[in-house]
């Protein structure tokens, strides 16, 4: 039995950050849905309902917090699975994302992509 194919909705508004992860997770037989900001990331999250969202702070539009606030109204969106990606280590930010329903916070800075999709892979059930 095969397992269903994963899905992962990135939003940043760093193109080479995207590009780097959609590359990463594709190898890792994750399906990836890219967003640039916060608003169009919150109608791709509504609509296709993905696995997990990996979630920038600070991007155009919408930040990450303001969309966070905005998925947790929605049904779905209450229990969606979000980590934050962000270049922020701003200890009342992470609080907020924490305190707003993220998983894990996550400093773009301060880990390697191996570490995003080690962590995203646990988050998704995958080892």
């Amino acid at each position: 039995m095969t397992q269903e194919k994963k899905t992962i909705l990135i939003v940043d508004d760093e193109k080479s950050i995207l590009d780097l992860l959609k590359e990463t997770f594709t190898n890792e037989d994750i399906e990836v849905i890219r967003a640039l900001n916060g608003k169009e990331g919150l109608k791709l999250a509504l609509e296709k309902q993905p696995d997990l969202i990996l979630l920038d702070i600070i991007m155009p539009e919408m930040g990450g917090l303001t969309m966070l606030r905005e998925l947790r109204k929605n049904e779905w969106g209450k229990n969606a699975r979000v980590i934050i990606l962000s270049n922020l280590s701003n200890n009342e930010k992470i609080a907020e994302a924490v305190a707003e329903g993220a998983y894990d916070y996550l400093v773009k800075t301060e880990c390697s992509m191996d570490d995003v999709v080690q962590k995203a892979k646990e988050r998704l059930g995958l080892k």
